[in-house]
């Protein structure tokens, strides 16, 4: 059976011992009953806000970890509304799930996230032209840094120089390695998060799959 996780949310610390999070493991496993998927793994967020975005999450966050270490890529959860009330958190959280490989199924409407509305067109056109905006901003911002270090070196300078090597590092390191094994064995030769972290599994993963950058070498 198809791997699969359940995601609970409540909107409030009343709801954490209520009958919230029961009704909606009821109904994600009911859908997953239907749809022959197998729930392998549950995560909660507990007095999270409907509105809050799913990147400020915790245990949106632990999911999406536990998913990339175990090759799980559908989310069930019970309506819309519990993965976010917000649409435009709903719709930007969707496109993420949706670019990373995720499936996500609302259990009392399997076509929530993707049906067509009035409401749903015009925040997906204008996330699209945001989406687009700020890539051709950071597209600018990144020749003009690359302008400076090749003024400042005498030579030309081109290329995600980091991200390949992080990607390099990644792949060296992998065999025999989980996920998070890597992640810190990254760590220990300086990749980090910019804020000095530690990289996630998640992103151990994006690095593995890079096929923009298969042909970059591991450094000597």
């Amino acid at each position: 059976m198809t791997c699969a996780v359940a995601y609970f949310r409540t909107s409030s610390q009343t709801n954490v011992d209520g009958d919230s999070v029961p009704r909606q493991r009821a109904a994600c496993a009911a859908h997953a009953a239907r749809a022959g998927l197998s729930i392998r793994h549950e995560f909660t967020d507990a007095a999270v806000k409907g509105a809050d975005r799913i990147d400020a999450r915790t245990g949106f966050q632990a999911m999406l970890a536990w998913c990339a270490e175990h090759d799980c890529k559908t989310i069930i959860v019970e309506n819309a509304s519990r993965f976010a009330r917000d649409l435009i958190v709903q719709e930007t959280g969707f496109q993420m799930l949706t670019a990373a490989g995720y499936t996500l199924v609302a259990a009392d409407d399997p076509d929530a996230f993707t049906a067509s509305t009035p409401t749903q067109d015009l925040i997906r056109q204008v996330l699209g032209a945001v989406a687009q905006f700020e890539k051709a901003n950071l597209v600018a911002k990144l020749k003009a840094a690359r302008d400076r270090k090749s003024a400042q070196l005498g030579r030309r300078i081109e290329g995600p120089l980091k991200d390949a090597a992080q990607v390099a590092a990644a792949r060296r390191l992998a065999p025999d390695r989980s996920l998070r094994e890597v992640a810190e064995a990254m760590a220990e030769e300086g990749f980090r998060t910019t804020t000095g972290t530690i990289l996630s599994a998640a992103h151990v993963s994006r690095l593995l799959k890079d096929t923009r950058l298969a042909s970059c070498a591991a450094p000597a």
